[in-house]
């Protein structure tokens, strides 16, 4: 499975459509590997053909244009999907909730929410739904894109750098800081919530 995730990131420019249509589709369908394929592309910047830069940007633009699919899909097909499984009570309540919440600290909840694997999609979604205001979301947004596109990135650079000679060991432990990172930051908000 890791050979064949090299061999398609490996060589660009389709590398680059790939981590675009990743980090897009990820912001939409969190099932797919948005983090993978950054940290991957990012490690064959130091070991294949791949640019940093363009990988970064791939990335970044990718979960920009996703997050933007995710809120217009929130706004726009939101309602419909509100009054057909939240019609209860505490539906009504719970999206009172994440209104103030988004209102109170709308940009905060946007970066973090980037950084947790089907948080971003919920948080977008919410956005639209709630109908936070469009110019906010795009500038809190892009911040978040950029920040979450250089940091999977650079977890694979600086790793493969590091491990040069040692791709796969690189690999994994990009993978362990991301996995660990995702729980600290899940972990805080628990904590948080509390």
């Amino acid at each position: 499975m890791f050979h064949s995730a090299f061999d398609l990131l490996s060589s660009p420019p389709e590398a680059y459509v790939i981590v675009w249509a990743l980090a897009l589709g990820d912001a939409v369908l969190p099932v797919l590997p948005s983090e993978t394929a950054l940290i991957t592309a990012g490690l064959l910047s130091v070991v294949g053909d791949l640019s940093l830069g363009w990988v970064i940007l791939a990335g970044a633009v990718g979960a920009y244009c996703g997050d933007t699919i995710s809120y217009c899909l929130g706004r726009f097909v939101g309602q419909p999907f509100q009054r057909r499984f939240l019609k209860g009570e505490r539906s009504r309540k719970a999206l009172d909730w994440a209104k103030g919440q988004l209102d109170e600290r709308g940009g905060l909840v946007l970066v973090v929410a980037r950084y947790v694997p089907g948080g971003r999609t919920a948080a977008t979604f919410s956005c639209g739904i709630t109908h936070y205001p469009y110019a906010k979301f795009a500038g809190f947004d892009a911040v978040a894109a950029i920040s979450w596109a250089v940091y999977a990135s650079a977890l694979g650079y600086f790793g493969g750098r590091f491990f040069r000679d040692h791709a796969w060991a690189a690999l994994l432990i990009a993978f362990a800081i991301a996995g660990l990172l995702t729980l600290a930051v899940e972990g805080v908000r628990r904590l948080k919530n509390r």
